[in-house]
C-alpha cells in the first residue's frame, strides 16, 4: 500500500514539468572527434569508447587555471571544455563560509553538485548545514544550467540528450568542473575536501571520486551504474529515450556512453587509497530504478571496496519532501561530520 502510494507521488511529480521535449536523435560526432570525414558513426564511438576507457586519467584531466576570479561569493572560471555555448564555456560556483566565530574543522570543504535542471536555490540548504558544521561549501553549476544555459533553450537538455556525442561531451565537462573546483579549494588551502552529489550530481561525483585522489569523501546521494541504463529505464528521461530509442539499441547505448557511467571505474578505487564512501538510494525511486542502485552497490562491494549504504524509504522527488529530505540531511550531514 505505501509502496503504490510513493510511486504514484513519484509519477505525479514527472508530470508536473510540461516543457520535456522530445529532440531528434543526433550522432553528435563533433563533440567527440574533430575529424570526422564520412566515417561510420559507431565504429567511431565504439573506438571513443575503447580510447576514453584506456586513457581515462587524460580524458578527464585539467589543465592549469588561470582566470580563477572570486566577487563576494561567486566564483567564476574558464571551463577546460570548450563548448558551441559562450554562456557555457563559463563556470559558475557559489561559496558558503561559516559565519565568523564559529569552531571550524580544520581547512575542511565540500564540493556540492546538485540535480539535472536544479534551480539556484537546489541545494543551498545543505551548504548551510556544512556551514553549521564549520565547514566550507562551494556549490557548483552543472553544464547548461542557471547562468550557463544558452538562450535557446528552457531546460538544460544538452546535458542529457538524444544527441550521443553532446552527452559525452557535457557530462566530461561536469566532471573536469568538479575536479576544477576542487583545486582551487586545494589552492586556498583546505586540507580536507569532500564531495557530495544529488541524481546526475551523483554520477559526476563519482567519476570525479574515481579520477581524484585529493576528494577525501563522497556522498552520493541516488546512486546508478550506468548512464544509459538510467536514461532507457527511468521515468523522468523518457523523452531522451524517445529520440534515442529507434536509432540505438540499449546495448549500443550502454557501450557509447560507458566513458561517463560509474560502474566501469569502480575497479579504480582498488588502485587508489581508500577513502570513506556512502551511497543514498531510495527503495521506491523510479527515475534511478531500485534494481540499477542495487547493481552498482552490489559492484563496489563485490570488489571488497567499503562502502556505506543508506537506504530511504521513498521515491527519487519524494526525497526533497519532508520527512525523507530531513532524513537525508542528516544522514549526509554526518556522514561527513564523522569523516571529513
Amino acid at each position: 500500500m505505501f509502496g503504490r502510494w510513493m510511486r504514484a507521488r513519484e509519477i505525479a511529480h514527472t508530470k508536473r514539468d510540461d516543457n520535456r521535449v522530445v529532440r531528434p536523435f543526433a550522432w553528435g560526432l563533433e563533440f567527440i572527434s574533430d575529424h570526422v570525414n564520412g566515417d561510420d558513426p559507431r565504429a567511431v564511438f565504439r573506438e571513443h569508447t575503447k580510447r576514453a576507457m584506456q586513457r581515462s586519467d587524460e580524458f578527464y584531466s585539467i589543465p592549469q587555471i588561470e582566470d580563477w576570479k572570486l566577487v563576494a561569493d561567486h566564483l567564476t572560471w574558464t571551463s577546460v571544455i570548450e563548448t558551441p555555448s559562450a554562456e557555457n564555456n563559463i563556470v559558475h560556483a557559489r561559496l558558503f563560509t561559516p559565519r565568523r566565530g564559529r569552531k571550524n574543522k580544520p581547512r575542511a570543504a565540500v564540493v556540492v553538485l546538485p540535480q539535472w535542471n536544479a534551480q539556484p536555490d537546489s541545494h543551498v540548504e545543505a551548504c548551510r548545514i556544512f556551514n553549521g558544521l564549520g565547514m566550507t561549501a562551494l556549490r557548483l553549476t552543472l553544464p547548461y544550467h542557471e547562468e550557463r544555459r544558452p538562450p535557446e533553450i528552457e531546460r538544460a537538455e544538452h546535458l542529457v540528450s538524444a544527441n550521443i556525442g553532446r552527452t559525452i561531451q557535457s557530462m566530461r565537462q561536469a566532471v573536469v568542473d568538479t575536479r576544477s573546483a576542487v583545486r582551487w579549494l586545494k589552492e586556498q588551502g583546505f586540507e580536507r575536501i569532500g564531495i557530495l552529489g544529488t541524481s546526475i550530481g551523483s554520477c559526476t561525483a563519482f567519476l570525479a571520486f574515481a579520477h581524484d585522489e585529493s576528494i577525501d569523501v563522497g556522498v552520493f546521494n541516488h546512486v546508478s551504474g550506468y548512464f544509459a541504463d538510467v536514461v532507457w529505464k527511468g521515468i523522468s528521461t523518457r523523452h531522451v529515450k524517445q529520440g534515442i530509442e529507434t536509432a540505438l539499441t540499449l546495448e549500443e547505448l550502454r557501450e557509447f556512453w560507458k566513458p561517463i557511467s560509474p560502474v566501469p571505474f569502480v575497479p579504480r578505487l582498488l588502485e587508489m587509497k581508500r577513502r570513506p564512501m556512502r551511497f543514498i538510494a531510495a527503495r521506491y525511486d523510479l527515475t534511478f530504478p531500485v534494481d540499477l542502485s542495487k547493481q552498482v552497490i552490489a559492484e563496489v562491494k563485490s570488489r571488497g571496496i567499503d562502502l556505506d549504504v543508506v537506504w530511504l524509504p521513498c521515491g527519487h522527488y519524494t526525497t526533497a519532501e519532508m520527512p525523507w529530505k530531513a532524513i537525508d540531511a542528516w544522514k549526509i550531514a554526518t556522514f561527513m561530520r564523522k569523516h571529513l
